[in-house]
């Protein structure tokens, strides 16, 4: 059975051939709510909120675009909208700890080394990376997963984003920059405004 057929059965209520529709994108989907929230069990949350507000809203998708196009537009929108109350509640928590005068005055901060095992260098990039990138806003780091990671077309993402390919270029050039601007100030990989190391992430 072809996907439009399994969308057609599910819009219709039928439960299985959405059952499949699941099978034949869960690991993107999920892999796509791990690198935008970092965490895994955020990323299965996220991705269990996608596939059931997927089921809720079938009716409306009318097959101007792909299905993988429309259902990556409306994960990302959770995704983002799950990292803006994040940051809210960290910035609340954080205002908080600092009124409550010593006793909140420790916080916990990941550690900025990578430990004695992570000696792949290209593990070790990947590491810092993705560490760098979740400092980016909901927005930037949204754009460089749709390109730099899921690899998509300029035209996909204007597809997802619901904008123009012009657009998504320039919104692309401030969010390099802006990781660049990270890369450089943090110190990550010891020196990311020399030349690249072996393994290193091009942006």
């Amino acid at each position: 059975m072809s996907e439009e057929q399994l969308i057609r059965r599910a819009q219709q209520g039928d439960n299985g051939a959405f059952e499949e529709l699941l099978l034949l994108h869960q690991k993107k989907v999920y892999n796509l709510c791990l690198r935008m929230s970092a965490n895994p069990d955020d990323a299965l949350d996220l991705s269990q909120e996608a596939f059931l507000r997927a089921w809720r809203s079938l009716g409306q998708y009318q097959f101007e675009a792909s299905f993988s196009t429309w259902l990556f537009r409306l994960t990302s929108n959770i995704c983002i909208d799950f990292l803006r109350r994040k940051k809210r509640r960290q910035e609340t928590s954080l205002t908080e700890s600092y009124d409550d005068s010593d006793e909140g005055a420790e916080l916990s901060v990941p550690d900025a080394q990578p430990g004695p095992e992570q000696q792949a260098m290209t593990n070790e990039t990947k590491i810092e990376l993705a560490r760098a990138m979740e400092q980016l806003s909901p927005e930037h780091r949204e754009i460089l997963q749709l390109r730099v990671i899921e690899d998509l077309q300029y035209e996909q993402i204007a597809d997802i984003l619901g904008v123009r390919v012009g657009t998504v270029k320039s919104r692309l050039a401030r969010a390099r920059l802006a990781l660049r601007k990270i890369l450089k100030t943090g110190n990550y990989f010891d020196s990311a405004s020399s030349e690249p190391v072996e393994g290193e992430v091009r942006l």
